[in-house]
């Protein structure tokens, strides 16, 4: 089987530049703080989903990337590709890191529906992919699940790309899980939410909150009503589409100690969730909001604030149980960014 393009099996694509997957309007970029700019030129939870045929022994896949710094102890893991068909992992193939590289990926036997994580940290570029042995097709279109929020929603101390929490949380549901998580970010900014707007989604979670506390420091009252702006700006582009807010989850140090303008991450949390629930109650039939506290306990955070593995996967199973009567059943063709 020849090279194939690899655009018709990317998923978790927010926009395209030029062809390469970026989590931020590249028309609108002026308008974005500088860090969050940044960070959206890294192509978090992007993946290829395809359908192997019977019979198909690898997929193999040439791509760019960066490639790590000297010295860096982790460098053989930094151009490793997962694997994974649903919510089974199959397995994990690792290159050289070098700024064009081709990887094959071995096929368990039998064909069926896989899913392949890049190496999302060295921003890859897929540049053609094809089989060995076999054939592959696009894999079918699913729901899309926008989900924006901070370095906890990007993924931060998950070992692997596929173990955040939207990754886990969208194989449980069976959803294209499109990542617009910065670390860093996440402050309410509002042009962000007119770039939610505009993205073709059928399901949407807010999920930001911490760096209000301390990085950008805002009152209880800046939140209550940050939220429900962001909230009104999303709605212009999804007047319908189920909307789910999570508040913060723990942050030991930032509970009950006030930030420079003397909130505490407890008093923010209550103003966001306060926030949700008032939109509800005036209408918003669509809208709904768990509470972060109770998801994770100290011994769920990797370094006090970023959740380990199995703190994602705990954020993950609450919010695809609370997701999962809003997945619509249909399956719709993929939408051009």
């Amino acid at each position: 089987m020849g090279r194939l393009d690899p655009a018709p099996f990317l998923r978790g694509t927010a926009w395209l530049d030029g062809g390469r997957p970026v989590r931020a309007d590249p028309a609108d970029l002026d308008r974005l703080p500088w860090d969050i700019a940044a960070r959206a030129a890294l192509p978090i939870g992007v993946r290829l989903e395809f359908t192997a045929a019977p019979g198909t022994r690898a997929v193999r896949l040439r791509y760019r990337a960066t490639v790590p710094e000297a010295g860096d102890p982790l460098a053989g893991l930094r151009h490793c590709f997962a694997l994974w068909s649903g919510t089974r992992f199959v397995g994990e193939t690792c290159a050289d890191p070098a700024t064009e590289a081709t990887v094959t990926v071995p096929l368990p036997p039998g064909g069926g529906v896989f899913t392949l994580h890049l190496p999302e940290g060295q921003a890859p570029v897929p540049l053609a992919l094809w089989a060995v042995g076999g054939a592959i097709s696009p894999a079918p279109a699913r729901p899309r699940w926008l989900v924006h929020g901070d370095s906890i929603t990007e993924g931060w101390w998950s070992t692997r790309p596929a173990h955040s929490w939207p990754a886990t949380a969208g194989r449980l549901l069976d959803v294209d899980a499109v990542n617009l998580g910065f670390a860093g970010g996440a402050r309410g900014e509002l042009v962000l939410a007119e770039h939610l707007a505009r993205l073709p989604g059928d399901l949407i979670t807010l999920a930001f909150g911490t760096n209000c506390w301390s990085r950008v420091p805002a009152t209880a009252d800046w939140m209550y009503a940050t939220v429900r702006a962001f909230v009104g700006l999303v709605r212009q582009g999804h007047p319908d589409t189920p909307l789910l807010i999570v508040s913060p989850v723990l942050r030991p140090d930032a509970e009950h100690t006030r930030n420079a303008l003397g909130a505490t991450l407890t008093e923010l949390r209550r103003a966001m969730e306060r926030a949700g629930r008032d939109l509800a109650a005036e209408g918003d039939e669509r809208l709904l909001v768990l509470p972060g506290r109770p998801l994770l306990g100290p011994e769920h955070l990797a370094d006090g604030l970023h959740p380990n593995d199995t703190g994602h996967a705990r954020i993950a199973a609450a919010v695809a149980e609370v997701l999962r009567p809003c997945v619509p059943l249909s399956r719709p063709e993929p939408s051009g960014t």
